[in-house]
């Protein structure tokens, strides 16, 4: 098929890059001129395990292109996707202003008869807003279909080429059809394809968000009752885990959630509640709980640190909101790292991927390091906020000698209770007790 993708962002480039690999002809469309000379060069603007990969394939195959003429790439496509940003405005409530103007030039571009599909996500009813922006712009023939996008960053390209399942919002049967030819190249594998109303689909999004960021306040809302009374969340987690209706996924105790979706869609599933007037107590919970999680680690440091915590310094390793991903969007660590700065704390820091990132957040407030260990020296305690590999076996006694004090804060329990007593190392985790 022929296929636009308006926006050029995360979802978007994934997006746009698999559906090339599977044999369409694709335009990636982006108003940003110096992102889309980087796309052009095969070059991706973030890091994703594989994408940079495919994309280079599938430019060299003349299957995908960038371009910023977007009255041309939706001239000429049969399926046109939405995938703008979607940000919160300040009472949570997404700000539709990107897709709507795209909806409006869609209409004015429109040639034939097309799909236009909503992959942004997107509050309910929006659907039905997209359509009316376009049918006022256009007399060629269309439809509006929801389909969104269920891709976990540091494993989207494998998501979107293996997916769970695929979700086709449509109150149009043929097109909802339509959109389902593309995806079964990657369904082979008998995974569903869910055909359901529009108003659900868009719904089915954010429920998923917001079932799963509760799940991560949940169990550290239980490691924070743990701590009050000296228990070991881990041998609670193992006792809820092993209930089959329970499992283990997503029950990870920590510093809590971030990236560029579960914040922004709880707040914003809680504000279309509101706008239903439904009151959506869980969900208002659930986003208190995980600003208490980053706050609670921020406030442990500076207690063990001292009244005199002015001028002493951290290492931190972790600043992305999760592994395999250079997103610092909404990172726990990122407002731990505030936190500290504005207590007059040093802070150095590692990340695989993150430190551009950081650098254009913090500046010359914070110290880069290409290599872990080189954030040590001078540090009174080292936290490790994101998970990577690369931190969960590191040298310890290294550790415990460059440490001014042998003092670690896992915000991600990734370490051992019982080892780092072994290596004298005084270990501060979540929900679980101090070792010494």
């Amino acid at each position: 098929m022929r296929i636009s993708v308006i926006g050029s962002g995360y979802v978007g480039l994934v997006t746009g890059t698999c559906l090339a690999d599977s044999g369409n002809h694709v335009a990636c469309v982006d108003k940003d001129e110096r992102k889309l000379a980087i796309l052009a060069e095969g070059k991706c603007p973030f890091y994703e395990p594989g994408l940079e990969e495919l994309m280079r394939e599938n430019l060299r195959a003349g299957r995908l292109k960038f371009t910023s003429d977007l009255a041309t790439a939706v001239g000429d496509s049969q399926v046109v996707f939405i995938a703008v940003g979607t940000p919160p405005r300040a009472d949570g409530s997404a700000d539709l202003s990107a897709v709507e103007a795209v909806a409006a030039a869609i209409g004015d571009a429109l040639r034939g008869l097309a799909v236009v599909v909503t992959k942004s996500t997107v509050p309910v009813g929006t659907g039905s807003r997209v359509e009316e922006i376009v049918r006022g712009r256009t007399k060629q023939p269309f439809s509006v279909v929801s389909n969104p996008e269920f891709l976990k960053e540091g494993a989207a390209v494998d998501d979107f080429l293996r997916p769970d399942r695929v979700v086709i919002g449509a109150n149009d049967p043929a097109a909802g059809e339509l959109i389902a030819e593309l995806y079964k190249p990657f369904v082979r594998n008998n995974k569903p394809i869910l055909h359901m109303t529009r108003t659900a689909a868009e719904m089915t999004k954010y429920a998923a968000n917001a079932y799963l960021a509760t799940r991560i306040s949940f169990i550290n809302e239980m490691a924070a009752i743990c701590e009050g009374y000296g228990i070991n969340i881990d041998e609670v987690r193992r006792g809820i885990g092993s209930d089959e209706r329970i499992g283990f996924q997503f029950l990870y105790p920590g510093i809590g959630y971030g990236g560029s979706c579960f914040p922004k869609d709880v707040q914003a599933l809680a504000s279309t509640a509101r706008l239903a007037g439904v009151r959506a107590d869980i969900l208002d919970s659930v986003h208190r709980r995980n600003l208490e999680q980053r706050e609670s680690l921020a406030r442990r440091v500076l207690q063990r640190l001292g009244p005199n915590a002015r001028g002493t310094g951290v290492a931190v390793w972790g600043l992305a909101f999760k592994p395999k991903t250079d997103d610092i969007r909404e990172a726990p660590a990122i407002s731990i790292v505030s936190t500290l700065l504005e207590a007059g704390v040093r802070v150095a820091v590692h990340d695989p991927r993150a430190i551009e990132n950081a650098r254009a957040l913090f500046g010359d407030r914070v110290s880069y390091h290409e290599d872990a260990y080189a954030a040590l020296p001078g540090a009174d305690a080292l936290l490790v906020l994101t998970e990577w590999n690369e931190y969960r076996n590191p040298d310890f006694e290294r550790i415990a000698r460059t440490l001014r004090k042998p003092l670690i804060f896992d915000g991600r329990n990734i370490y051992d209770l019982a080892a780092m007593t072994r290596y004298g190392i005084e270990l501060h985790s979540v929900g679980r007790p101090v070792n010494m």
